[in-house]
């Protein structure tokens, strides 16, 4: 296989999440030429950071602790942490409880043998539960975000025991091993962040990965916020000779004609509507047909002082899971994918002010959170939250200085690659795992010659974690060009 660099070459990339940056810095290592376009006037997609809520103070705009960030393959090899700060708290996750199961939150802390210690009678089995997967932690993320699902894994006994764990708590069966409250209600917090009726395998395969790098690595908050891993990927395009054209909407195809290679950073309906009269029909119909999940509405915050929890140990974790017991969560979300609208929601929260203090003026802290709704819902849902938070933090209500709601709505139309309010491009499902998004050993790949699809719509999925961009960028340089990865690390550009 050749090295040889083909300046000329010339190659397009459409959007500017991390997935589309990943793919474009990959390109560009290897000497092609590239362009990226973005519809915003901003770089980032999932991966921004503004003034949301109010002039001075920044908010994330979607993704806001990246549990992805330190432990897989891209950023790894990108060495990301060379090229921006991380703080890495020793808490990664809470889930507070209340009533019947208590006062006392459950948190997870990376010290596994801590959060055991914390959980109770249950500890032991909470324990058991994620000692394997830490031991074999590189396996279980190559099986789980390695690329297509029809590979042979690298770590057999990492596979079999993520899989016994996702059949455990993807079934009836998620509570065999416990007797109290705690232990699961921290499980179920991480798996619902996949949006989708528990217990089923898809989201507990989200929660026994994610779990276990909340326990391996960490959830990390990036100093500055999420839009510095935008940055410094744009840095190292811009550093090897690459272009980023912003407020540039891609519609159709032939606006990049003269390009031999595209690489599409858009869902799979988006790469279907775009490149329409290229493709193959019975391949487009099968991107037509990939089915979008329930979305999130928004809610962020401004407060004049932190969060008053009720449990002051949930201060030490940057991500806060709001559904109480599991079987409180698992309701909501069943509400849900019924169409309505819980009047407990589960609560996705993130409190990166005491992880990161000098991102806003002092006294200002910017509190992140989302909930889940039916697809495309317009519904207000901004008291609901603050219920749902004010339930185990009293006073939290009196601490707001200003609030502002997206809407699932509002989010689709702020990006294109969001239907309905769906930002994993696509539903969690198992089959969608398995075919993400039509079943092929190389789903980055279509079958015209110069055009891959590169984004949450492909495996691993959603995530910021780069793969699905990095993945596509190599199959097309392999595939096209006889070239092999580029070296991505920083002691390359300086």
């Amino acid at each position: 296989m050749t090295t040889s660099r083909p300046r000329s070459a010339r190659a397009a990339v459409v959007g500017s999440g991390p997935n589309g940056l990943a793919a474009a810095v990959t390109l560009a290592r290897a000497g092609l030429d590239v362009t990226v376009y973005e519809a915003a006037e901003t770089i980032g997609g999932g991966t921004r950071t503004m003034e949301v809520v109010q002039p001075g103070v920044l908010h994330d705009v979607c993704s806001a602790i990246h549990p992805m960030a330190l432990a897989t393959g891209f950023f790894r090899e990108f060495e990301l942490t060379k090229r921006m700060r991380f703080a890495v708290p020793e808490a990664s996750y809470a889930n507070p409880l209340d009533g019947a199961a208590g006062d006392r939150a459950a948190i997870a802390y990376r010290d596994l043998n801590r959060t055991a210690a914390e959980l109770g009678r249950d500890g032991e089995a909470y324990r058991r539960l994620y000692e394997p997967l830490l031991k074999r932690v590189d396996g279980v993320v190559d099986f789980a975000l390695g690329g297509s699902m029809l590979r042979l894994p690298a770590n057999l006994l990492a596979t079999i025991a993520t899989g016994l764990r996702t059949a455990e708590q993807g079934t009836p069966l998620w509570n065999l091993r416990f007797h109290e409250e705690a232990a699961p209600a921290l499980i179920s917090g991480v798996a619902a962040h996949s949006i989708g009726r528990m217990p089923n395998l898809a989201t507990a395969a989200v929660g026994v990965v994610l779990g276990t790098l909340g326990h391996a690595s960490g959830w990390p908050v990036p100093i500055g916020g999420s839009q510095r891993i935008a940055d410094v990927l744009a840095d190292d395009l811009l550093a090897h000779g690459g272009r980023i054209e912003t407020s540039m909407a891609i519609d159709d195809i032939g606006q990049l004609d003269g390009f031999e290679t595209v690489l599409f950073d858009t869902s799979a309906r988006g790469f279907a509507r775009i490149a329409a009269r290229k493709l193959p029909e019975r391949y487009r119909r099968s991107l037509e047909r990939f089915s979008y999940g329930d979305g999130a509405t928004k809610v962020d915050f401004v407060l004049d002082g932190p969060i008053p929890w009720r449990d002051e140990r949930v201060h030490e974790a940057p991500t806060v899971h709001l559904g109480g017991t599991r079987a409180q969560g698992a309701h909501a979300e069943a509400q849900v994918a019924k169409g309505r609208h819980p009047g407990q929601p589960y609560v996705l929260l993130a409190q990166p002010t005491a992880f990161d203090p000098d991102r806003n003026p002092a006294g200002a802290h910017a509190v992140w959170s989302y909930t889940h709704v039916p697809a495309g819902s317009n519904e207000d849902m901004r008291e609901r939250v603050i219920r749902q938070i004010e339930r185990f933090a009293p006073g939290f209500r009196d601490r707001i200085v200003a609030v502002k709601q997206t809407t699932a709505d509002e989010l689709s139309r702020y990006n294109r690659n969001y239907h309905g309010g769906d930002f994993s491009a696509g539903a969690v499902s198992l089959p969608q795992l398995i075919a993400r998004p039509t079943l092929k050993a190389k789903p980055w790949r279509s079958p015209v010659v110069g055009l891959y699809l590169a984004s949450s719509s492909t495996p691993p999925g959603p995530g910021v974690h780069g793969l699905s961009g990095w993945y596509a960028a190599k199959e097309a340089l392999r595939a096209q060009y006889g070239l092999r990865a580029p070296d991505l690390s920083f002691q390359s550009l300086v």
